[in-house]
């Protein structure tokens, strides 16, 4: 009895997401994944880290840009990649590209990112759990302390404090700090004092852009410290930085460029990316918008080194969304049967029997979030409403890349001539 309960929440909990166009694991576990050459593509940068770990090496990889439009399955596809990666041993954090996470800021996109994260039987925070389960006696833990020593001295003292004082008030300002908020420099220094190491570490702030880099790097290098492979990030809705000011733009394609691995020496060990944008995000912004002229030129314009090299890996990250992206492929006739067998069963098993409906491939490019949020309509009318043949009418949605000044707002401190510590 609890089981039969169980598989109708299962099964309700899957259909009500798909109604939602939201897809959780429960409805990523009833559809299963169509997209065959992301998975694989997604595996090879898996196996690599994998080894690494295995073989108590550091590895970087390339990472996946996928495109399509909306409804055509980006989102599921993202949730059945977490549910892999987790199956795979990795650490999952999915970030969704907003207002309040602009991908042009490193240290808002790692806040994302251990916010929403998730690890292979871990509740709660997760730089929290992987912390407390870190045993330094241990050669993966030996290997993160060692490596943790060798940075700045703010990360370092961080570390042997964690590791040497017994003061829970500091543990969990410690836990904090490497979850994203600030720690003060005195307040180190006083723990330092407290163990005996005073003097022991070069102990000052650090700039906000370069501690979320840094930040990254330790916390994938903590996780592999417990025995986790890695870390992933998915990237969801890239497409939104396409109504940033230029100048923001071109942060956020350098970015984006970072993270997919494709900006020497800048790649960071144990982490792999995957990141969604709309289809038309080529045709609309790179190329009517021509940002692929406008944004280097303004930037070199400006002048200076910095703008250079921004100019520079801006370019790489256009470049890859032109040329070097997954597209998303589009439900063929057996497919859709199979979804539509796979989606009536999984009805029949919440609600009891449903009506056999017509199932055709209306055109090449209709999305299966249209058939599918179809059918569960016509389902849940004829089951509520007893007689009744619906007429479904659909709009299709287009994405607005309209510059848009409440995006735009530069994060205090960007720059970075703060944070890290406070004296």
């Amino acid at each position: 009895m609890q089981t039969m309960h169980a598989e109708v929440v299962h099964a309700r909990r899957a259909l009500e997401a798909l109604r939602n166009g939201v897809p959780n694991a429960d409805a990523v576990r009833v559809l299963g994944c169509a997209q065959p050459h992301v998975l694989d593509r997604f595996d090879q940068q898996l196996d690599i880290l994998a080894t690494a770990t295995k073989q108590g090496t550091t590895a970087t990889t390339e990472g996946i840009i996928v495109t399509g439009d909306f409804g055509t399955g980006k989102s599921h596809l993202l949730e059945h990649l977490e549910q892999h990666a987790l199956d795979r041993g990795f650490v999952v954090s999915r970030i969704v590209i907003s207002k309040e996470t602009p991908l042009y800021d490193p240290a808002k996109v790692f806040a994302a990112a251990v916010r929403d994260a998730r690890f292979p039987g871990g509740r709660g925070s997760v730089i929290h759990e992987l912390a407390l389960r870190v045993d330094y006696r241990t050669p993966s833990g030996s290997e993160f302390m060692a490596w943790a020593l060798d940075q700045p001295g703010l990360i370092a003292a961080t570390v042997h404090l964690h590791e040497r004082s017994n003061d829970n008030e500091l543990h969990a300002r410690i836990l904090d700090f490497w979850s994203g908020e600030k720690i003060g420099v005195a307040e180190v220094r006083a723990g330092l004092k407290q163990v005996g190491s005073r003097g022991a570490f070069d102990v000052k702030t650090i700039k906000i852009r370069d501690l979320a880099l840094l930040r990254f790097e330790f916390a994938a290098r903590l996780a592999r410290a417990v025995g986790c492979n890695g870390w992933v990030l998915l990237i969801d809705e890239v497409e939104l930085l396409g109504r940033y000011s230029l100048q923001q733009r071109a942060k956020s394609y350098a970015e984006l460029a970072r993270w997919l691995g494709r900006v020497e020496q800048q790649a960071i060990p144990g982490i792999t990316t995957v990141a969604t944008i709309s289809e038309d995000f080529d045709l609309k912004v790179l190329r009517e918008k021509d940002d692929f002229v406008l944004v280097p030129e303004r930037i070199r314009a400006k002048g200076g080194d910095d703008n250079i090299v921004l100019a520079a890996r801006a370019e790489i990250g256009m470049r890859l969304i032109e040329r070097d992206r997954l597209t998303l492929i589009l439900p063929t006739a057996e497919t859709l049967r199979t979804t539509y067998d796979r989606l009536r069963e999984v009805y029949e098993r919440a609600y009891g029997p449903c009506a056999d409906l017509e199932v055709s491939l209306q055109t090449a490019t209709t999305p299966m979030r249209r058939y599918i949020r179809g059918w569960i309509t016509e389902w849940d009318i004829r089951r509520l409403y007893p007689g009744e043949r619906p007429e479904i009418e659909t709009e299709s949605i287009t994405v607005d890349y309209d510059e848009d000044t409440a995006l735009q707002q530069e994060p205090e401190g960007f720059e970075g001539t703060d944070d890290g510590g406070r004296e």
